[in-house]
């Protein structure tokens, strides 16, 4: 698979502005910097979304049959659409095979403990694919800019990070780096609509209104990160993602082309007969039915 225009890995020079300005096409749809196309349409989406999540269960064929261990790990601005991308990837997939980890506040106990700590008991066995939903790498990101660890604990898993994450590949796990990037504009209209619509508003929390307030904090925050982590064993991966869309198409195509995933023979399933009951054949009975009101 070909890795689209959009899937640009971060370069230090990328994230000291942290803004790619949305514009309006022809046909008053928006647009990234860069990019002509009008926003992509639903049946287009689905088109090609139907085609990746075919070579996804390939992918998780071979993962299954050859031990293939993998990490993808999302991180990005709020509301940048790294749970989206996550769900398409799952949602015709097994989670014994694709497991999410989305780990919340530290306990007591675990913020005793060596920061990493809690992150390697998620670590994929033989025939997993573990998709981070945040990482490691919120030490570097939100606790750094809200505070919630000190600037030396921050710099010290800066200069720490990378030797972690060599030998993850040492050991033969495969690390897959993304970073989520939208517009000022277009995170403020993602935050608006979801203060609007009912649905959405549990994605919004205090920490989502403080990124808001606080992007050019975590402007720097990211930028030095990304000098300190970008590596050639485990490089970062720049999503654009004002479009959703083409964001979800291109990251998990992009993905798709990084692991070397092959054809698995596949079963030869057949259904055959059903088996004769024995004797009078009873339905089972029920107290109560879940009464038909659509």
């Amino acid at each position: 698979m070909t890795v689209g225009a959009a899937q640009r890995r971060v370069a230090s020079s990328e994230m000291a502005g942290g803004v790619v300005m949305a514009k309006k096409n022809k046909k008053g749809t928006e647009r990234s910097d860069g990019d002509p196309a009008a926003s992509l349409g639903r049946k287009e989406f689905d088109n090609e979304l139907y085609k990746l999540h075919g070579e996804l269960c390939r992918l998780q064929d071979w993962t299954k049959q050859s031990g293939h261990r993998a990490v993808v790990i999302f991180e990005g601005r709020d509301a940048a659409g790294k749970g989206g991308v996550i769900k398409r990837i799952t949602e015709r997939v097994s989670p014994r095979v694709f497991r999410v980890v989305a780990l919340p506040a530290p306990t007591e106990r675990e913020k005793s403990q060596l920061y990493i700590q809690r992150y390697i008991a998620h670590l994929p066995a033989a025939g997993e694919i573990v998709l981070f939903d945040r990482s490691w790498y919120n030490r570097a990101g939100v606790e750094r800019v809200m505070g919630f660890c000190t600037d030396e604990q921050a710099q010290a898993f800066l200069r720490l990070c990378p030797g972690f994450e060599r030998e993850l590949v040492r050991s033969g796990i495969q690390l897959i780096k993304y970073f989520f990037d939208v517009s000022q504009e277009e995170q403020e209209r993602r935050f608006r609509d979801r203060i609007e619509d009912p649905r959405k508003q549990w994605k919004l929390s205090p920490m989502d209104l403080e990124s808001y307030r606080r992007w050019w904090d975590y402007t720097a925050a990211y930028k030095e990160m990304i000098e300190a982590t970008d590596s050639e064993f485990a490089p970062w991966y720049k999503v654009v993602a004002d479009d959703k869309r083409r964001a979800r198409l291109n990251c998990i195509s992009h993905m798709l082309s990084l692991i070397p995933y092959g054809p698995v023979p596949e079963p030869d399933h057949d259904l055959g007969k059903r088996k004769k009951p024995k004797g009078a054949p009873d339905e089972p009975l029920f107290a109560h039915t879940v009464p038909d009101r659509f």
